[in-house]
């Protein structure tokens, strides 16, 4: 199962085809624990970053509700419950933010060793992966947990440039 979380949610089966998540809510819960693959994610933060500082009267009431109906989609064993809240059955490299941010790592890497032209193909591959902003399904996405990403993009983006100018003078 892959995860797509940069830019409008999505989930993927392992043959690419795209799962229906249906409702903002849906996604915005998928959102909230593909950030943390693999780890507990308390009821508390769930309810913060699915309903954004507005839950409703019963929230983890309605918390539960939402990973019932996740699991319907995504399989049961891929959301685990765990003493005081949920686990998203998954690694780092199921989480295309994960995978932007180690890509991004190693061409870093590659433009520092000299190989401007390794480093331009690995950044390349990096944005491409970004389908518009991150975590746009989280609400109020456009603060918090967004910005580290957006800062990354960026300096994703500079470094690209900077692979390119290399390839381009020689130097």
């Amino acid at each position: 199962m892959r995860y797509l979380i940069l830019g409008a949610t999505e989930a993927r089966d392992e043959n690419g085809g795209a799962l229906p998540l249906g409702g903002s809510r849906l996604r915005a819960l998928l959102a909230a624990l593909a950030l943390r693959p693999g780890r507990p994610v308390p009821v508390a933060d769930l309810v913060d970053d699915v309903w954004a500082g507005d839950p409703p009267a019963d929230a983890p009431a309605a918390l539960q509700a939402l990973v019932g109906r996740l699991r319907r989609v995504l399989g049961r064993e891929a959301l685990v419950s765990t003493p005081g809240g949920y686990r998203l059955t998954a690694g780092p490299d199921d989480v295309d933010l994960y995978v932007f941010e180690r890509l991004a790592r190693r061409g870093g890497a590659e433009l520092e060793a000299g190989a401007p032209d390794e480093a331009a193909r690995t950044l390349r591959s990096a944005l491409a992966l970004w389908r518009g902003p991150a975590l746009a399904d989280l609400p109020g996405g456009d603060q918090g947990h967004a910005l580290r990403p957006e800062a990354h993009r960026l300096a994703a983006l500079e470094r690209r440039i900077e692979a390119d100018l290399r390839r381009a003078t020689g130097g």
